[in-house]
């Protein structure tokens, strides 16, 4: 995989407690998370595969890799942005994500963007 300033994409992420969703006496604790990916680049890229770390409070692991994003397998021209929601249910009441996402651009060249690792708890729980 190469990188190069031309092949640049950001990745921001936004989380967020689904109490509605989540049954904490049953071990059952729901996020969702807001990504937006950003191409800085010069080219033209299409992310192609996701792969992610999900790691729980208890510093069980599990490893998700697919095709794509919520079904997609996004375009994301210079200069413009692809923004999606998804979600992660977790046994604890804490956890963190991180991974990276497969891209090609233009060009044909293919490379990894990093997904910054980012924490799952309840707003106002210390952990």
């Amino acid at each position: 995989m190469k990188f190069s300033p031309r092949h640049e994409v950001v990745v921001n992420v936004r989380t967020q407690y689904l109490d509605g969703q989540s049954a904490p006496d049953s071990g059952r604790y729901v996020f969702a998370y807001h990504i937006t990916i950003s191409n800085r680049g010069t080219e033209r890229v299409q992310l192609l595969r996701r792969h992610w770390i999900i790691t729980d409070g208890n510093q069980h692991v599990e490893e998700v890799e697919g095709e794509g994003v919520v079904g997609q397998q996004p375009m994301i021209d210079p200069g413009r942005s692809y923004d999606y929601t998804s979600g992660c249910v977790l046994k604890t009441d804490c956890g963190r994500m991180e991974g990276s996402y497969q891209m090609r651009a233009d060009d044909g060249t293919l490379f990894d963007t990093p997904i910054p690792a980012f924490a799952l708890r309840i707003p106002g729980t210390l952990h």
